[in-house]
């Protein structure tokens, strides 16, 4: 039993890994970035990476939704569609998360990919991220997470509903049963989004971006597929998890401290994996330099962004990629909470980085709205 669990757990993380590399030299090469796409978008109007989000959240839509419909994993046993929902940590996170990456110049994934290009701020930001994101899931700030952000979570499962999936909630308001309320919802949302993304000509014309999305968005439902069926061990099953890069940094740091007692996961190894990748993809294509701070309020910035991205990243239980891809192709409710408030964290740090102080920042939004 020890052994098949062990292979089962090498197996999921060899398979972590390379799928791992697979995200990494996508980004790396496609230039794939959520905090690069609202900056786009606020800066210059241009909205092609966001689309290509986008289009990353309706490919992983479809093919986690579809994994689930053929009873291949069950995604209500991932912790996106718990029944407590937990709309303040969504909420406070996603804006202190969103509101950080713009201080770092790029979210957990970027962050990693920077790494693995050579970017040496990225290594500063990676460790701060992953203490604080260990700080907040088990230590000091924990205390805080657990005494004030979890007893305003909403326990759905008293009033019957099982998961907080999106599908669930509308069945108990229509009386339709969930399968095929999943199914449209599932098939509006892919549709929706797709024709946003494609009804634009510089998007259709930016092959780079639609790869991107593409490849970024099939990757989600294959880690799915790695824990969910490949993981699914008779007697220690991995558990059901897909990629995020906040809390599983703060793993792989403890990992790297404590390697002979610790056990490497499916997120551990994507770390890597996304690092190694992006080096590997910044070689073949040149790419690759050594880059440091420019002055002492740089790495200062650097080091309060990857602060507060680490503790809001645990509080909205995940990053652009762990809620922004990956949770919303569950459907949860929470999901597309957090998706929404890193977005507009984003646009205010944005705003913020523009006009010098926190008030200006705000006035600068209401303003342009």
């Amino acid at each position: 039993m020890v052994m098949a669990e062990f292979g089962v757990n090498t197996l999921v993380g060899g398979l972590g890994f390379l799928a791992g590399i697979a995200f990494g030299a996508t980004a790396q090469r496609t230039n794939f970035c959520a905090m690069g796409a609202i900056s786009d978008m606020v800066n210059m109007q241009d909205y092609r990476r966001f689309r290509a989000w986008l289009l990353a959240i309706a490919v992983a839509i479809a093919g986690s939704q579809g994994l689930h419909m053929i009873a291949a994993v069950d995604l209500g046993k991932s912790i996106y569609l718990t029944p407590n929902l937990g709309w303040l940590g969504a909420v406070l996170g996603g804006l202190l998360f969103g509101f950080g990456m713009t201080l770092t110049g790029g979210c957990g994934n970027r962050t990693l990919v920077r790494l693995g290009a050579g970017n040496l701020k990225s290594l500063v930001v990676a460790l701060v991220l992953g203490i604080f994101a260990y700080m907040t899931l088990r230590g000091f700030i924990g205390l805080a997470r657990v005494s004030v952000i979890e007893p305003t979570n909403i326990n759905l499962g008293a009033a019957g509903l099982r998961t907080q999936g999106m599908p669930d909630l509308l069945a108990a308001v229509t009386g339709i049963p969930r399968p095929p309320l999943r199914l449209i919802v599932a098939g509006a949302a892919v549709a929706g989004l797709l024709w946003f993304c494609f009804k634009d000509a510089a998007f259709r014309a930016s092959p780079r971006d639609m790869v991107g999305g593409a490849i970024i968005g099939a990757l989600i439902p294959a880690a799915w597929f790695i824990t969910g069926v490949i993981g699914a061990d008779a007697f220690e099953p991995v558990p059901l998890t897909s990629f995020t890069f906040v809390a599983p940094v703060g793993e792989s740091l403890v990992y790297l401290m404590t390697f002979t007692g610790a056990t490497i996961n499916f997120g551990i190894a994507a770390v890597g994996g996304v690092i190694v990748g992006a080096f590997l993809m910044a070689i073949a294509t040149r790419t690759f330099r050594v880059e440091g701070f420019v002055d002492t309020d740089d790495m200062l910035r650097h080091i309060f962004g990857g602060a507060i991205m680490g503790v809001g990243g645990v509080l909205s239980l995940g990053c652009t990629i762990g809620q922004g891809i990956t949770g919303l192709s569950t459907l949860a409710a929470g999901s597309l909470l957090a998706f929404l408030s890193i977005v507009a964290g984003g646009v205010y740090g944005m705003r913020y980085l523009e006009e010098g102080s926190f008030g200006g920042a705000l006035r600068a939004m209401m303003a342009r709205g």
